[in-house]
């Protein structure tokens, strides 16, 4: 059975850089504020109509096929993961597919929010092994600055995220020491709505302290969306950060290690992990746990925010291009977040 591998990796975040002062047009921050609790010191927005969460995809998605010395004709399959897709339904798959011309190739939407990429590189990697597909297009993309409170009521969710997207082409490879090893996938479905946006959705409310609205004798319509929910602020994302933090220092070293242990090795043989972007004093935790030197963690949080599915392919993209990941190097890449879910991979470069 051939492993797969990253054939070829693209990123793109947007031309519009925001800084932690920028923000403080918008709502009552500071910088020294922001970077003590995340590491961050600005973020990319996306153009409010010019950009989507598709357009640039398909930005990234180009740069990884050219690097993977095929074209979009060559792409067999398309796993797409995001929170923030252009439209409800239907997935942004399909949009990549038309956007670069395609073939009539299938293509897979995962909704796994920061451990996406993993997830949707997890699947593209099981087609693989299993001779299915031959040139599968992986892509993380996120335009959260569509649906974040930008004022002081929301700040400590909207100062942390940013826009971008990140792509790989994953091909079958028959050369030794040289693929994905294995991949890891867990949730916890516990502890769901601490990190979650709740509206629009099906739930019609029934889990909340005080319900924005009477669902007895509302219209249909209105569980779905209405007025109370948008004058109650009900339609952005919920955090309770201290929670998600706790959860994440102990599941994100276990994924990481659960890769490493079942690989046959262990931190000192690792050469670069490639950690999602969610807050830089969690990182740094997990670097301290794991008793990793600074050369071997890579993190960008600083410059682009948290750009949740799309963190981890930026991150790695970005690494590579400053030749910080070089062919035979062993590279572990984990994720946790929403759901909550946390993943790892495990690959020779």
């Amino acid at each position: 059975m051939p492993l797969s591998k990253i054939a070829g990796i693209g990123m793109y975040v947007p031309e519009q850089v925001v800084t932690n002062n920028d923000l403080k047009k918008w709502m009552d921050t500071d910088d020294s504020w922001i970077q003590e609790r995340t590491g961050i010191k600005e973020r990319r927005l996306a153009h409010r109509t010019e950009e989507t969460t598709t357009t640039m995809a398909v930005e990234a998605a180009k740069i990884a096929i050219e690097r993977a010395g095929i074209t979009a004709q060559d792409i067999d399959f398309i796993v797409f993961a995001t929170l923030s897709p252009d439209y409800y339904f239907p997935g942004c798959g399909v949009l990549v597919q038309r956007a670069l011309q395609m073939k009539e190739v299938g293509a897979l939407d995962v909704r796994n929010q920061c451990s996406g990429f993993l997830y949707a590189l997890s699947v593209a990697d099981q087609f693989i092994k299993s001779g299915m597909y031959k040139n599968i297009l992986v892509i993380g993309a996120e335009k959260h600055s569509m649906g974040m409170d930008y004022s002081t009521r929301g700040r400590n969710v909207s100062v942390i995220f940013g826009d971008g997207a990140g792509a790989v082409v994953l091909q079958p490879t028959e050369k030794e020491n040289q693929g994905i090893l294995s991949t890891h996938l867990h949730s916890d479905g516990g502890s769901a709505e601490i990190l979650a946006q709740y509206n629009p959705g099906s739930h019609a409310n029934h889990w909340m302290e005080t319900p924005v609205a009477d669902f007895e004798e509302a219209e249909v319509g209105e569980m779905f969306m209405s007025h109370a929910m948008i004058d109650k602020a009900q339609l952005f994302p919920f955090m309770d950060g201290p929670a998600v933090f706790k959860k994440a220092i102990v599941k994100f070293p276990e994924v990481i290690v659960e890769s490493l242990t079942k690989n046959g090795y262990t931190t000192e043989d690792l050469n670069m992990l490639i950690p999602h972007q969610a807050n830089l004093r969690i990182s740094q935790f997990v670097q301290q746990k794991l008793k990793l030197r600074d050369d071997q963690v890579f993190n960008n949080i600083m410059s682009y925010g948290n750009t949740t599915a799309a963190s981890v392919p930026i991150a790695l993209c970005e690494a590579w291009q400053n030749g910080k990941i070089k062919e035979g190097d062993l590279v572990c890449l984990a994720a946790f977040g929403s759901g909550f879910t946390w993943a790892s991979a495990l690959l020779k470069w």
